[in-house]
């Protein structure tokens, strides 16, 4: 039976349950499925462990000063809210939160990591729902300074000293939050929320800086908002009033228009998920189909999509079956890799090879990982 619970945290406890044997490299086996829209070609792609020892990382970015920048979730927290403030409804909730057990790490070029931030919120759902953390979900830059958009923070999720928002990082790993998040959702609702699967904090999962600004997605809600390095915020599109609830996840920005990919419901329907592109006008449409369980996406320089995929093939997210597959001009897609352990984030370096965040849910902090996978024509 089909199931509206499609919150990101939810729908990836099944990942805790599901045993599969971690490797310090990858190598992805050429094989050939087929798309309801296309034929789909494996291209065989050796796939290294860039980076080690990040605690459950999220979406990543290549910062001015050429070094690869990680929001991680962190370890979660102890601290309850319940009584104090509305609550996310069970078996999400309660939360427990800490203010302190996110972070941001910072990864040089030859993979050496070390911690930029480590006193920003995390928190975790309840022990019914597999104690999943959420904390900081995604870094983006304008000029050299640094953002980071919170998910784990909010006296919904067992942090009451501090919103949901977007933070200015300093470059001595000191912050400042400058655009207040949850204030902004609960003072403008959305058309379409979940009522039995509502975070009245929001869980936002991507962001990026276009011309001068930032631009983030928050999947429960189903919203794409603008934020201002003044820490205005403004709504570009109420995605739940077009689609409903989709839980849009990843965002990017090309040729003039934003595309965002959703991961859907669960269980996972395989082929469900879609590409959509949002004018800065915000008028929506399908761009692209038939994907699975979207949470990364990203253009190379020859304008080819490519789309991050966390679970193939299973009803609820499963270790070693994630992939990226690349969308070509003329339409045809090949997956670019496969065997991916719960991968939540990817971005392109400066080197050309895609870097993926993974182990980014369901593993225990310090397991996580970035995988460098290099890009073939």
């Amino acid at each position: 039976m089909k199931t509206n619970r499609s919150l990101l945290m939810t729908a990836l406890t099944i990942a805790l349950l599901v045993a599969a044997c971690k490797k310090e490299s990858i190598d992805s086996s050429a094989i050939r499925s087929t798309n309801q829209n296309s034929d789909i070609i494996t291209k065989s792609a050796a796939i290294k462990v860039f980076a080690k020892n990040l605690e459950n990382p999220r979406g990543l970015k290549w910062g001015p000063d050429g070094n690869l920048y990680v929001a991680e979730g962190g370890t979660g927290g102890k601290d309850s809210t319940v009584g104090s403030c509305e609550q996310v409804p069970a078996p999400i909730g309660p939360y427990y939160g800490s203010p302190k057990r996110g972070r941001i790490s910072k990864i040089t070029p030859d993979g050496k990591r070390t911690t930029l931030v480590n006193d920003l919120p995390s928190s975790q759902t309840s022990a019914a729902q597999g104690s999943l953390i959420s904390g900081v979900a995604d870094v983006a830059f304008l000029g050299n300074a640094m953002y980071a958009i919170l998910a784990g923070a909010g006296c919904s999720h067992g942090v009451p000293s501090l919103d949901n928002g977007v933070v200015k990082v300093k470059s001595d790993g000191s912050w400042k939050l400058i655009a207040d998040l949850s204030v902004f959702q609960k003072a403008n609702p959305v058309k379409n929320p979940e009522p039995d699967d509502f975070e009245p904090d929001g869980t936002w999962y991507s962001m990026i800086n276009v011309s001068g600004d930032l631009y983030a997605v928050e999947p429960n809600h189903g919203e794409l908002d603008k934020i201002t390095r003044k820490g205005e915020i403004s709504r570009i599109v109420d995605i739940s009033k077009f689609q409903g609830h989709i839980v849009p996840t990843a965002l990017t920005y090309h040729d003039s228009n934003f595309y965002v990919g959703n991961l859907n419901p669960f269980p996972i329907a395989p082929g469900s998920s879609k590409v959509y592109k949002i004018t800065t006008g915000g008028r929506i449409t399908v761009w692209a189909e038939g994907f699975t369980t979207i949470l990364g996406l990203a253009f190379d320089n020859k304008g080819r999509l490519y789309v991050l995929e966390n679970t193939t093939n299973n009803p609820f997210p499963t270790p070693g079956t994630g992939d990226v597959i690349r969308v070509n001009k003329d339409g045809s897609r090949d997956i670019i890799a496969s065997g991916l352990n719960l991968p939540t984030g990817m971005t392109f370096g400066p080197d050309g090879n895609l870097y993926v965040s993974n182990w980014g849910f369901g593993a225990t902090p310090g397991d996580g990982q970035v995988l460098q996978i290099p890009v073939q024509d």
